[in-house]
């Protein structure tokens, strides 16, 4: 953490952000920009917005600035985890739905990982992606179930090769709305609909999206287990297997199969009164343990809404 620096703007035409970032290599543009917006860099004593263009001349006061080892999972022990498998190579949680898998920001506290973090203090350096903490894959925050930390840096990076590989096997539960009689395979190209102010993925092939990028071909397996009513409502448990790792890969494939996940509003589900998520459950993973190269099976508990007969 940088604190109390000053120095003099030399020569003008660089933008705040970028004289910060050149002047303190150790911190990144994005904390760089993040210190301006909290008002903790000054210009000649005034706080000073990050694309600000400096003419040279220029004192610059860095009240606070953090550097890129600083930008990590912070330590929550309130945060309960329910570990359901631990070695010392690999961990792994049974999330409940409505907790996050990881913070958005360093200050970001209440999540998966820092719960992880207060308890296994070796997993916050690493992996590629400083806030995650060792998690080697994530799932929704409405969605329960299993995710996977590593404990060390070998552990993580074998792990990671194999979620990139698409061979890691990972079977889910979901409780959709209506009848469902027989299985079946789906296969989408998948991309983020910008129509919405929060993510939504829809077919390109079915929805216009001004500006698509790159396709995701998404390829997930189902097989009705069980059917249950609820009121005048028929619903029906599936087994869900995926072979690749989309964003919202299970729900949106389900939706654009006309199977609506039960509670997922977001996908066209209604709305249940009191649940909390919606009935997608990380299930199980299959995958070669990554240190004794062992085939692995991890299960979870089937939660609450999955017991039906």
């Amino acid at each position: 953490m940088i604190d109390g620096a000053t120095f003099k703007v030399e020569k003008g035409g660089d933008r705040l952000d970028a004289a910060l970032l050149r002047r303190f290599p150790s911190s990144t543009r994005a904390l760089c920009r993040e210190a301006c917006a909290a008002g903790d860099v000054l210009v000649n004593g005034r706080p000073a917005i990050k694309g600000l263009k400096l003419r040279g001349g220029e004192t610059v006061l860095v009240k606070s600035l953090a550097e890129a080892g600083d930008n990590c999972v912070r330590p929550d022990p309130s945060v309960s985890v329910d570990c359901i498998f631990s070695d010392d190579s690999l961990l792994a949680f049974n999330k409940p739905a409505g907790l996050p898998v990881q913070p958005l920001t360093r200050h970001e506290t209440g999540t998966l990982a820092n719960g992880v973090a207060a308890r296994w203090p070796e997993t916050v350096r690493l992996g590629d992606r400083p806030l995650m903490a060792g998690a080697v894959h994530r799932i929704d925050a409405d969605t329960s179930g299993l995710v996977l930390f590593a404990r060390t840096a070998a552990a993580f990076d074998a792990l990671r090769a194999q979620f990139s590989a698409q061979t890691v096997r990972k079977t889910y539960l979901a409780l959709v709305e209506g009848a469902v009689a027989v299985g079946g395979t789906l296969e989408n190209d998948l991309v983020h609909d910008q129509s919405v102010p929060y993510c939504r993925m829809v077919d390109v092939r079915r929805a216009r999206v001004a500006d698509p990028g790159t396709p995701l071909h998404a390829v997930t397996q189902f097989k009705p287990i069980s059917r249950t009513m609820c009121g005048n409502e028929e619903r029906t448990l599936l087994e869900v297997t995926i072979f690749t790792g989309v964003t919202h890969q299970i729900r949106a494939q389900l939706s654009l199969a006309g199977m609506h996940i039960v509670n997922d509003r977001l996908y066209g589900a209604f709305a249940v009164e009191g649940m909390m998520g919606h009935a997608l459950h990380a299930l199980a993973a299959n995958f070669v343990h990554p240190v004794s190269s062992v085939p692995v099976e991890i299960r979870t508990p089937y939660p609450e809404w999955a017991k039906v007969n």
